[in-house]
């Protein structure tokens, strides 16, 4: 019941592979999408799980950046809001639209800068599907409820989109594999070789410590903050810079009972948001502090945790201290170097920086945000052009158009796919039809067909997951532990307990030791 690496077999069986992907992130399983549904043969290896780093310690948001518009990223902005509705269309069951609440405060940018912003915002990129700004009396709306007294006064309310980002990545991985792409996790790069007409890399896995070479005509360095770590003596040194940024989140139980978001204004110039979370939960992040060190050690500080907790106490009328936290997590991005220098400043543009001097082309990926993967991916496909001949298929934009696993069905329509998935089953509970619904989107209805088949497949752990949903998540979706499942694959990790880990743990290891068998 392990994840699979391929359905179209191992690594020896297709190298020389025309790609070789290092990073499992958004960006290294994006372009993994895209170039095998191009006609490429591709493989990609990850040294941890899927979205084990930076792409799972977002804010989970599809958006524009709109404090971006103040560093004048005008073309950044326009692209990240077109492509919010694209990734919207093709993973309706994962994205959903939001309205975000801005108050007014004296003493922080004037009301006209933010009409002005919020203008731009709504026209750069061509905006179809999400409603406009509109300005609130937050004296008599109720998204002034929750709010301090001497802040309900006027504000403004615009959209963006929610997005979970771990499985963003995960159906990237599992469409790209669907189409021929090798994908290999836990599976690091020990050493990288260069030649004239190609690429080695030795592959270790992490649990066995068994080597193999790999080989592929160009190389796509997508490690994200690891980016300038990769080991070979015939690897060159990045040309450009990476600025490791610090993003720390915390969650509290819900502060407000409407399903709406803030945004909130800090005398620091940075901006911090509040965002339903898993129905019962606030979401309140990010900070943005250089970070030096192991990208894989970050945690959140508790200088963060202070600084979160009382920039969302500054709004709210009900104070927010560290006991409310029930959870936190922290990411490293690995943002390109501009020399900025404050950290919220720098730019979450990308640069694709093609090494093709003296031997086989390298192309590596500094910076980016997750809302603009896809047309990272795009782009780094037209720089390798030259050196991969003519993209097989399918022309140079159909991951735009063709939707991810489980997502054909229409956008705002989760709710019908739920009640179609809880009709004829008693064995299941409305809210956990609509959790598979917004998880796995149509897909949901073959996790609960092998639970019909199986009644002993509809053991539950806690909070509604079976047997069932776990299997397939090793199965299909490269899951190997309890954390991948509970805290990428879903977030149900909030809703179990100590005892409820340990069984589901329990139950993943003697999967992987039948499967072994």
């Amino acid at each position: 019941m392990e994840g699979r690496t391929s359905t179209q077999g191992s690594a020896a069986e297709h190298s020389p592979f025309d790609i070789a992907i290092i990073g499992g992130g958004v960006n290294g399983c994006g372009i993994a999408r895209d170039a095998a549904g191009r006609g490429y043969s591709v493989y990609l290896c990850e040294q941890g799980d899927l979205a084990g780093a930076t792409s799972s310690a977002s804010t989970k948001l599809l958006h524009g950046g709109l404090r971006y518009l103040e560093y004048y990223e005008f073309r950044l902005v326009r692209e990240a809001l077109t492509e919010r509705e694209v990734i919207w269309r093709i993973a309706p069951h994962i994205v959903r639209p939001l309205r975000f609440v801005l108050p007014y405060r004296r003493g922080m940018r004037p009301w006209w800068m933010l009409r002005l912003g919020l203008f731009l915002y709504d026209h750069l990129g061509g905006r179809k599907l999400l409603p406009a700004t509109r300005a609130l009396d937050l004296g008599r709306d109720p998204a002034g409820v929750p709010l301090k007294a001497e802040l309900r006064t006027r504000g403004f309310e615009y959209s963006d989109c929610w997005v979970d980002d771990a499985r963003l990545v995960v159906l990237n991985a599992c469409d790209a594999r669907a189409r021929g792409a090798v994908i290999e996790t836990r599976a690091r790069a020990v050493d990288i070789a260069r030649a004239t007409d190609g690429w080695a890399l030795r592959i270790e896995d992490a649990q066995t410590r068994q080597r193999k070479e790999v080989r592929a005509r160009v190389l796509i360095n997508a490690a994200g903050p690891w980016a300038d770590r990769l080991v070979g003596e015939t690897l060159p040194a990045l040309a450009g810079r990476l600025r490791l940024v610090q993003g720390s989140h915390i969650i509290v139980p819900r502060l407000f009972d409407h399903d709406r978001c803030y945004i909130f204004q800090n005398p620091d110039g940075r901006i911090v948001f509040a965002i339903p979370y898993e129905e019962d939960f606030t979401l309140i992040g990010t900070t943005d502090h250089d970070f030096h060190g192991d990208p894989g050690a970050a945690k959140i500080t508790p200088d963060e945790t202070e600084y979160l907790c009382a920039a969302a106490s500054e709004y709210f009328s009900r104070s927010i201290s560290p006991a409310d936290v029930v959870w936190s997590y922290s990411g490293v991005r690995a943002l390109y170097d501009d020399g900025a220098s404050a950290a919220q400043a720098a730019t979450r543009d990308y640069v694709l920086e093609l090494n093709d001097a003296g031997g086989a082309p390298l192309l590596s990926v500094l910076g980016g945000k997750i809302t603009t993967y896809r047309h990272l991916a795009l782009d780094a496909l037209d720089k390798l052009s030259p050196h991969l001949g003519a993209a097989a298929a399918r022309g140079a934009d159909w991951t735009g158009t063709a939707p991810l696993p489980g997502g054909d069905f229409a956008p705002g329509a989760t709710a019908e796919l739920a009640r179609d998935l809880q009709r004829g089953r008693s064995w299941i509970r409305p809210g956990d039809a609509a959790r598979l619904a917004r998880t796995y989107g149509t897909q949901a209805e073959e996790v609960l067909a092998a639970a019909d088949a199986d009644p002993g497949a509809r053991r539950v752990f806690a909070a509604g997951l079976t047997v069932a949903e776990v299997r397939h998540l090793m199965r299909e979706e490269f899951a190997r532990t309890s954390e991948d499942v509970l805290w990428r694959r879903t977030k149900l990790g909030l809703r179990f307990a100590p005892e409820d880990v340990a069984a589901l743990e329990d139950f993943m290891a003697s999967e992987r030791k039948r499967a072994a068998a």
